[in-house]
C-alpha cells in the first residue's frame, strides 16, 4: 500500500504518474472516483500518464498510437494494444490517494 497524493492534488480528468513498489503507475481523478492502472502502453514503452483521459467510459487513451486502456479492467478497447495493462487498487482514505498493488477497487 502506498499513500501517492493527497486526493485534492488530483485534477479531475487528469492522470498523474506516480511509483508504487517500484512500477510506474497512472493515477486518475475522475470526479470523486480514482483509479490507478500501469503506466506503460502494453503496445510500445509510453507513459500512459501523457494520455487522454475519457471520463464517460473510464477509459485511458495512449497519446501516442491511440489505443484506450479501461481503467477498471486494464483492458484495451482500441488497437494496436492487444494485451492488457495491469490494474491496482485505488482507494481515498483520510483525504490520501492510497494505492495497492494486486486487483481493482
Amino acid at each position: 500500500m502506498s499513500i501517492v497524493c493527497a486526493f485534492d492534488d488530483l485534477e479531475s480528468g487528469q492522470a498523474r504518474k506516480f511509483d508504487v513498489d517500484g512500477v510506474a503507475v497512472a493515477v486518475v481523478r475522475i470526479d470523486d472516483e480514482v483509479f490507478a492502472i500501469a503506466d506503460t502502453c502494453s503496445h510500445a514503452n509510453i507513459s500512459l500518464s501523457e494520455g487522454i483521459v475519457w471520463c464517460e467510459s473510464k477509459q485511458l487513451e495512449c497519446f501516442k498510437h491511440g489505443s484506450a486502456f479501461s481503467l477498471e479492467t486494464g483492458m484495451p478497447d482500441t488497437l494496436p494494444a492487444t494485451q492488457p495493462v495491469e490494474v491496482f487498487r485505488a482507494a481515498v482514505e483520510n483525504g490520501k490517494v492510497v494505492v495497492t498493488r494486486g486487483g481493482s477497487k
